[in-house]
């Protein structure tokens, strides 16, 4: 099966085209819901995150406290490598099975840090950027999130830059201030149609 791997800096608007692809007959897989679903009440990370970030990093209703686990991140690297040297395992073998059972035309595997973990290029055949640029990521994600600007950037600063994300991808989607709803789902569904090709080939 066709396997693409799809990647854009925060606010791109990366779920939304995957959500496309999704109800056009793709099977999307989103290590991002996987995260989140090992960090929920009951999660399989859960255990593993007391034991090492202690009873602060949990919320009173069982969930890693996403808030406190942020901060503690951005202060301390070291914090960063312990939360992914825990989750990044589990979403492995949980993508894996996801890949395994998937049903669809083709497989799109949605990562944020797609290009900056350096593992996925060669386990997929293309690697799809939504790209767009960083004043309509803020706007974006300040609209949607209440974060701040200077959280923003931080977690901008932690991600590739968009130059290195454009270098690796096979194809763009370009997403920008002055994409309308329109425009965006007339792009993806170009590349929805190249794909169907390359899978039947």
């Amino acid at each position: 099966m066709l396997k693409i791997g799809l990647t854009g800096g925060i606010g791109s608007g990366k779920t939304r085209v995957a959500d496309l692809l999704g109800q056009w007959g793709a099977c999307v897989i989103d290590t991002d819901v996987i995260a989140h679903a090992l960090t929920q009440p009951g999660g399989l990370a859960m255990p593993a995150i007391v034991q090492a970030f202690g009873a602060h990093s949990v919320r009173p209703d069982g969930a890693m406290d996403r808030d406190w686990m942020r901060a503690r991140v951005f202060r301390e690297p070291d914090a960063r490598a312990r939360l992914e040297a825990i989750l990044h395992p589990l979403i492995g073998q949980q993508t894996q099975a996801a890949a395994e059972a998937a049903q669809g035309s083709y497989v799109v595997f949605v990562v944020p840090l797609l290009v900056e973990s350096g593992r996925w290029r060669q386990r997929i055949d293309r690697i799809c950027v939504v790209d767009c640029d960083p004043d309509t990521q803020i706007a974006r994600v300040q609209q949607r999130s209440g974060l701040t600007e200077s959280d923003i950037r931080r977690i901008m600063a932690a991600q590739a830059a968009r130059s290195t994300r454009l270098e690796a991808a096979d194809d763009v989607i370009l997403n920008d201030g002055s994409t309308t709803a329109e425009t965006l789902l007339a792009r993806t569904r170009s590349l929805h149609e190249r794909y169907l090709g390359l899978a039947r080939a």
